[in-house]
């Protein structure tokens, strides 16, 4: 490091995460659990945690308009909950399913769309909200993207808006196309690193996820599950998104879209839901319609037509990168569960280990 970067150098710590997503947050716990003497700084772009992780409140409650499910066979999610206290509640399952095929819809038993799956109570982001109270004050740095990163002596600078911070380590806490789309590496990132990086598909990048409620989930009563697949669109896939005991009575789905055509409108929302489910659609209490396609924290619009999927997981991204110091921790860099929050908690406990070996290795 010069003398004149040494100068710009507002802050040292061990670990710089960038991304306060569930990924990011978990890798700052697992850093700190048992081992306070691990400092740590999290950069986050957005006003909140969470990220793709997102819960706003649709009719008196948080429901997510961002990952939704859990499975049973997911130990770690399944474990976070449990240690946490952080409630949950099984999906919707019974009654028929709806079908479309473009010349009217028709009921189908038994519902093939939904399998036993979990839902947090009060989403997602609520979980992560609880897990971020686990860090010492001011970890998260919020409104503070990074915008390059660049070797040192010792390890690595990462620059942002209020200056340089020097780290040991750094972890990518966001989605590896996205990483390398908008931050400055000065071409330090190995050839095939940054090739798998680009390629990469970021998970929800592409999609287009509503949610409408109402004041009671009607199709129960009418034997339907609420569960739906349509060829006409707007949206293709649907599923019951009801809260516990059924309220908010609510219903979400999935767009299909060219990764150019515009979100629907709630007139078009409105109009399929009454097609696929009765006049008893008519009327929702609410409808949100959340394009992650325009979430600059997420996607950027170059990205949002990456179709590789094999690179989840890539080998790439299973030791770290720069000479040991920067590392890959969100889910699309999981080997089990990629795309599931299961995935992104993988992620961090691979590299919290790998980050804790190292320091133990090569201590201040």
């Amino acid at each position: 490091m010069t003398d004149a970067e040494q100068t710009d150098i507002v802050e040292q710590t061990d670990v710089v995460v960038m991304g306060a997503g569930v990924s990011g947050v978990q890798t700052a716990r697992l850093l700190n659990l048992g081992d306070s003497s691990v400092n740590v700084v999290v950069l986050e772009a957005r006003d909140r945690v969470g990220g793709r992780l997102r819960s706003p409140v649709l009719s008196g409650r948080r429901l997510d308009v961002g990952a939704t499910w859990f499975w049973p066979n997911e130990r770690r999610i399944n474990a976070l909950l449990a240690e946490l206290n952080v409630g949950s509640y099984p999906q919707h399952l019974h009654g028929h399913m709806v079908f479309d095929d473009g010349s009217g819809s028709v009921r189908r038993a038994p519902n093939q769309l939904d399998v036993p799956s979990g839902r947090v109570v009060d989403g997602f982001e609520a979980l992560v909200e609880r897990m971020a109270k686990d860090l010492a004050p001011d970890t998260i740095r919020f409104d503070t993207p990074a915008t390059s990163v660049r070797s040192a002596d010792g390890g690595l600078t990462v620059t942002t808006s209020t200056g340089l911070i020097a780290a040991r380590h750094v972890v990518v806490a966001m989605p590896p196309a996205l990483a390398v789309s908008t931050i400055d590496f000065g071409g330090e990132l190995d050839e095939r690193v940054a090739s798998v990086a680009a390629q990469t598909p970021v998970w929800m990048g592409g999609t287009v996820k509503v949610v409408t409620t109402y004041e009671q989930p009607f199709w129960r009563d009418e034997g339907l599950a609420g569960s739906a697949f349509s060829y006409a669109g707007p949206m293709r896939e649907l599923h019951d998104m009801s809260g516990p005991d059924g309220e908010p009575a609510a219903i979400f789905g999935f767009c299909a879209l060219e990764p150019t055509a515009p979100a629907p409108d709630r007139e078009a929302i409105v109009e399929q839901m009454v097609t696929l489910f009765g006049p008893g659609a008519a009327e929702p209490t609410d409808v949100e319609i959340v394009d992650w396609r325009a979430e600059p924290f997420t996607v950027t619009p170059e990205l949002v037509g990456l179709t590789n999927y094999r690179t989840y997981g890539h080998d790439t991204y299973q030791q770290p990168s720069l000479n040991g110091s920067l590392h890959w921790a969100s889910t699309e860099t999981a080997i089990e569960m990629p795309g599931h929050v299961e995935g992104a908690l993988a992620a961090a406990e691979r590299v919290a280990s790998t980050i804790h070996s190292a320091l133990a290795k090569d201590p201040v």
